[in-house]
């Protein structure tokens, strides 16, 4: 997960961080936030350490955390996808989805391959009832990767008011 525009961590506290992520593998966020915790201060606002956190946060629906550290991985590595969408995200399930599709924005030129981030604007505006804008983005984002499109959108409530205005024809969005 290391990103190459950050320094490598100490051993001690790669081996916590590689401990966490297997934790969160085994699906226990507990065991991988204890593991987290062992992680020397100084390593603790390292992009890696974070986006594990932010993982962690994720699992337990903590969703204002999640605000904050991915507020934290876009500070302090903003070529790094997952903060972005894992900030607004979290914000979208604070109710603040106006505020998530603002603060994701910004992503789509920085990320012009990650075809989640056009997804996910796609249901803010969905959300936002700005159904026209909805489609442009799920168009956007299923050119990009029309099969795990598909599979993110199979029952996704957010998409709901689009699909709705499409009379359950969303995979025909043209």
């Amino acid at each position: 997960m290391m990103s190459d525009l950050m320094k490598k961590l100490p051993l001690h506290d790669e081996r916590f961080l590689d401990a966490a992520e297997g934790w969160l593998g085994l699906n226990d966020p507990v065991s991988a936030n204890e593991e987290l915790d062992q992680i020397s201060p100084a390593s603790g606002a390292h992009p890696d350490v974070l986006l594990v956190r932010l993982q962690v946060c994720w699992a337990a629906k903590q969703w204002e955390a999640c605000v904050q550290i991915g507020g934290a991985v876009v500070k302090a590595s903003p070529r790094i996808p997952d903060g972005w969408i894992g900030r607004s995200f979290a914000l979208h399930e604070l109710k603040r989805t106006q505020e998530a599709y603002d603060l994701l924005l910004p992503a789509k030129d920085k990320f012009p391959k990650n075809c989640t981030i056009p997804y996910n604007l796609a249901c803010y505006a969905a959300q936002l009832n700005r159904l026209e804008e909805a489609a442009n983005w799920f168009k956007k984002a299923m050119r990009m990767d029309e099969p795990a499109v598909k599979h993110m959108a199979i029952d996704d409530p957010d998409l709901k008011p689009l699909l709705d205005s499409l009379g359950g024809r969303l995979w025909k969005v043209d």
